[in-house]
């Protein structure tokens, strides 16, 4: 039987090929382009040539080590995101993927049915806009010096653009969609990732601390992302923060 073609393509790095060439074709059977390396070098060679979807990353990659990948990849404005894959059980490692500008993390050995299930989550969550279509009224929030576009996915600060994962993106979309509303932790990572995920305190915390660099005055002292303790976070917007407004 011929497969369904899929408009999805994924780039696999890592440095084991008992796991980079197998796991390629797993996600081939299920749909996906897939394009699979073992080092920094051919991934950059890749990336080159070709625009991807979706990265699942080695923390160790060979070369540079996919930390420091990541790293050069935000830094370089590309906003693809990034599964990151972890060999030891240490959660700092999932903590430093995320702080890397990781959208998720995952601790080798996994069930490959599991990354799937994220990778698809994570698709999900991508904006669909056909070429062409017009940009009419949208959604959009504002709070403080920041902007936030629903439609597009986009954030501005102080009316420049700034950098934002796919995962930070959603933790503050769903913030910002239930205003003043104490949200639990446990809600937020339903919510913003999936039933899949297993509830992570620690992984929410992460991204609640990147996006507070991002959108507030004074990170230490947040006046819009606040903290509920022992419970989770609530977003306290201006007046009128949440409108339909022209473009």
């Amino acid at each position: 039987m011929a497969q369904k073609k899929s408009r999805y393509r994924i780039l696999i790095a890592d440095s084991d090929p008992h796991l980079c060439e197998p796991l390629s074709r797993y996600f081939q059977r299920n749909g996906f382009s897939t394009k699979a390396v073992s080092d920094e070098e051919a991934m950059d060679s890749v990336m080159a040539r070709f625009c991807f979807d979706l990265i699942v990353l080695d923390l160790m990659l060979s070369g540079e080590g996919g930390l420091s990948v990541c790293h050069r990849l935000r830094k370089a404005k590309n906003t693809t995101p990034i599964i990151m894959l972890a060999a030891s059980g240490n959660d700092e490692d999932y903590i430093v993927g995320l702080e890397a500008g990781a959208d998720d993390c995952m601790r080798k050995p996994f069930n490959p049915r599991e990354l799937l299930a994220r990778v698809q989550a994570i698709i999900r969550r991508q904006p669909v806009i056909p070429p062409g279509t017009p940009d009419a009224r949208h959604n959009v929030v504002t709070f403080g010096n920041t902007r936030i576009r629903l439609d597009t996915r986009t954030v501005f600060r102080n009316g420049n653009e700034i950098l934002i994962t796919t995962g930070e993106f959603s933790l503050l979309k769903i913030l910002v969609k239930n205003p003043r509303q104490p949200l639990s932790r446990d809600k937020l990572t339903e919510l913003s990732r999936g039933r899949e995920y297993e509830a992570s305190s620690r992984l929410i915390d992460v991204q609640l601390s990147r996006l507070r660099r991002l959108v507030e005055d004074n990170p230490s002292k947040p006046r819009y992302l606040q903290t509920v303790w022992g419970f989770g976070y609530v977003f306290v917007p201006d007046s009128g923060s949440f409108d339909s407004a022209e473009n």
